[in-house]
């Protein structure tokens, strides 16, 4: 059994988001969460919201213990993308690309 937890359309560069999801991927939850409130990145908030979700989808909806859980799958894939103009000289302009993501966590139950 798995539980898993969503974020979508989430304003980081699936890219930010995909250099912190290395940290995490195969480590107990409560180590994840470690490591996540000490890495200075921006998207480390947006994943600890997401890691506390999984834990307590797992735990209300499939009643596993939270002792034993572990990120068993972790990946980001990139949403919408915004595009915006940026003034440049002599009357040009240059495209502007903000970037947005889909973060899926998934935790198992260590046997």
């Amino acid at each position: 059994m798995e539980a898993r937890a969503y974020l979508k359309y989430a304003r980081i560069s699936p890219r930010k988001v995909q250099i912190v999801l290395d940290l995490i991927r195969g480590k107990d939850a409560g180590t994840a969460m470690a490591i996540l409130k000490n890495t200075p990145k921006s998207a480390s908030e947006y994943l600890i919201k997401l890691l506390k979700s999984a834990v307590a989808n797992a735990e209300n909806n499939f009643g596993m213990d939270a002792s034993k859980l572990y990120v068993s799958e972790c990946f980001v894939c990139p949403g919408p993308t915004l595009k915006r103009l940026l003034p440049r000289a002599k009357g040009s302009a240059d495209r502007l690309l903000k970037r947005s993501s889909h973060v899926t966590i998934a935790l198992k139950e260590r046997a």
